[in-house]
């Protein structure tokens, strides 16, 4: 088959013509990496893979990087966070609320993640959709006094939702135990970052994990990042994806904030996720 796309909106493409189950060459690969970098956002539909096949696909894009919370580490690869708000005999059988609020994956930890990507195994009968927006559009429809503003400036960033910091709500980063806590530290990150395959400039983690600008009172930097959250979280940079079973989904950290939205527990969902860093 021939390998195709097709846009889902502003950005973001559906990728047609590829069976994920089986190797790709170097050439194939090639195709594919700029299909989505080109479009931020690339849906695969329908595929059967394995744990070992889901991790080469991954593989392909970056270097696997393990989630901090451990417990809900596949059991054949650690490199998988499964997600699931399925209880078997009162056992969570995955992270049930992985980042309702929009976001980076990674974005607390010094070196940024390059991409995500998610295997879809179980579909609820509703809901489920993650919500992204796209951070290059939003740096570019800045006025030109903003980005001479913010170009330049350095962010701290820490584990956690700064807008949500109680653990118990289910809007809050999904709480670590204490062993986890003590390897999370504070890092900095540039506010706007020039994409390493693209080169197009993109705001980086104005929502999250963002708890400060380096050089601002905490109070005037914070109203900064919720001015710049506003911004580049309007409906006019978001795409709403919606799942099947057997859907891969990757999308570019870089360049896109993303979120889950919250799915009501009585309808069963179960997804794959690997999060790759530059190799």
């Amino acid at each position: 088959m021939t390998m195709t796309t097709t846009a889902l909106g502003a950005f973001g493409a559906e990728l047609r013509g590829v069976n994920l189950s089986e190797p790709m060459d170097d050439d194939l690969f090639r195709e594919v990496e700029a299909a989505f970098y080109r479009a931020q956002l690339l849906v695969v539909r329908g595929q059967r893979l394995d744990a070992r096949r889901f991790h080469q696909w991954a593989s392909c894009f970056g270097r696997p990087e393990p989630h901090v919370i451990t417990q809900f580490h596949h059991p054949e690869i650690a490199d998988i966070l499964v997600l699931s708000n399925v209880v078997e005999d009162g056992v969570p059988q995955g992270l049930a609320d992985a980042g309702t609020y929009f976001h980076t994956d990674y974005s607390y930890l010094a070196e940024p993640a390059r991409a995500t990507t998610l295997y879809s195994i179980q579909v609820p009968t509703q809901g489920g959709d993650t919500l992204f927006a796209d951070q290059a559009a939003a740096w570019e429809n800045l006025p030109a006094d903003m980005k001479r503003r913010i170009d330049g400036l350095v962010v701290r960033h820490h584990y956690g939702n700064r807008d949500d910091t109680d653990e118990a709500s289910r809007t809050a980063a999904s709480p670590l135990t204490a062993d986890q806590k003590e390897r999370m530290a504070w890092v900095h990150h540039p506010l706007v970052g020039t994409h390493w395959y693209t080169g197009r400039k993109a705001l980086y983690a104005v929502s999250g994990s963002s708890f400060g600008i380096e050089g601002m009172a905490e109070a005037e930097g914070r109203e900064l990042l919720d001015e710049l959250k506003a911004h580049s979280t309007q409906p006019r940079y978001q795409y709403r994806l919606s799942y099947g079973v057997g859907d891969v989904v990757i999308w570019d950290n870089a360049s896109l904030l993303h979120s889950a939205t919250l799915t009501d527990p009585k309808h069963a969902r179960t997804l794959w996720r690997i999060t790759v860093k530059p190799t």
